[in-house]
């Protein structure tokens, strides 16, 4: 015999993910294409290394995000999934971030010209 409350038992997971729609698709290549334009725009123009450093990462990030979340279906996922992946770009920003806070203990060892050998490191 059949198990009534077992008959009403729903499965909201039918195999297939969240579809996105051709309008939203098209919008975000649309303007992924345009970021990639405003990057390399911002190529020709010299507004000094860490300018055009800081000016091309946050294009990146926009791009990385307007994929992260309609290309991967971030958007439309749980927001646990949004945390996880917020807390990993946030532990990659922490250890980037002590890496770099060491550099300047190195750039005076770091060899510029390989035409002309480098003076050796001072005596302690």
């Amino acid at each position: 015999m059949a198990n009534p409350a077992a008959d009403k038992h729903h499965d909201d997971h039918h195999g297939i993910a969240h579809v996105a729609s051709l309008k939203v698709l098209l919008g975000t290549w649309i303007l992924l294409m345009i970021l990639t334009v405003a990057t390399v725009g911002a190529t020709k123009v010299d507004f000094g290394p860490s300018t055009n450093l800081a000016i091309a990462m946050f294009i990146a990030v926009i791009k990385a995000t307007l994929v992260v979340l309609f290309f991967m279906h971030l958007f439309y996922d749980k927001l646990f999934h949004t945390v996880l992946i917020v807390a990993g770009v946030l532990a990659l920003a922490l250890f980037v971030g002590f890496t770099l806070m060491d550099s300047n203990q190195y750039q005076e060892s770091i060899q510029w010209n390989y035409t002309v050998p480098a003076d050796p490191p001072p005596a302690p």
